[in-house]
């Protein structure tokens, strides 16, 4: 069984989901039914892969970065999806930081990485912003000796 993290921009154009969907079916299909996906379910790219890791019959595993990460952080729009996905996950870790914040952001990835045997990226190889975004997880993927599976299909794109 293969454990595979996600992290990933939350701000893809809505051309863009359907692309990215895809993308991350194709790349879950090859490692088959015996996965584990590990996401902070996030809008956007964590929840899209929580998704279709649930869709493949895998096992979900939910990281939150703090215990008022669903009141603080979630977004109506986003609230049905993300309740589904704790829903749907075998297993829901929340970290022991009481607010979300910046270092409760790095604390999850962190956990990610160290549950991960890959890191999956929605990313579209943009510099660090040095912010604990997509890109410095990957950093810290790639220094702790992690693979990393970059997913940017041709024609995805970010808002903004």
């Amino acid at each position: 069984m293969v454990s595979l993290a996600v992290t990933g921009h939350m701000d893809l154009t809505e051309e863009s989901v359907p692309l990215v969907r895809a993308a991350l079916r194709d790349l879950l299909a090859q490692h088959g039914p015996e996965l584990t996906g590990v996401s902070c379910i996030a809008a956007g790219a964590d929840a899209i892969f929580a998704e279709e890791v649930v869709e493949a019959g895998g096992r979900l595993v939910v990281v939150l970065p703090s215990q008022d990460y669903r009141e603080a952080k979630v977004k109506p729009g986003h609230v049905a999806v993300f309740d589904r996905l704790i829903e749907a996950a075998a297993e829901v870790v929340t970290l022991a930081h009481p607010t979300a914040n910046r270092a409760a952001y790095e604390a999850a990835n962190t956990e990610l990485l160290r549950r991960a045997d890959r890191l999956v990226a929605v990313w579209d190889s943009s510099p660090p912003a040095g912010k604990g975004g997509t890109a410095d997880t990957v950093a810290e993927a790639r220094a702790a000796g992690l693979p990393v599976d970059v997913v940017w299909p041709k024609g995805a794109a970010r808002k903004g």
